[in-house]
């Protein structure tokens, strides 16, 4: 099985381009949110991270209801 992916992919023009674009693409990925991270407001980090338990506090509230 090895041996005819083998023969396959080297019939492929161009094969060895597909790794490099899939590394392109995770490294622009990663360094995006790696921006993203440093340079959001610190009054949003904090909102994002009170969904859980406001999510959590509602239900609550509708069960006693």
């Amino acid at each position: 099985m090895l041996k005819f992916v083998k023969n396959y992919m080297e019939t492929i023009d161009g094969v060895a381009t597909y790794p490099m674009i899939s590394l392109l693409i995770f490294f622009v990925f990663f360094a995006i949110l790696f921006w993203w991270v440093f340079t959001a407001s610190k009054e949003h980090i904090t909102e994002v991270s009170r969904i859980p338990l406001e999510e959590e506090d509602t239900n609550q509230n509708n069960q006693t209801l």
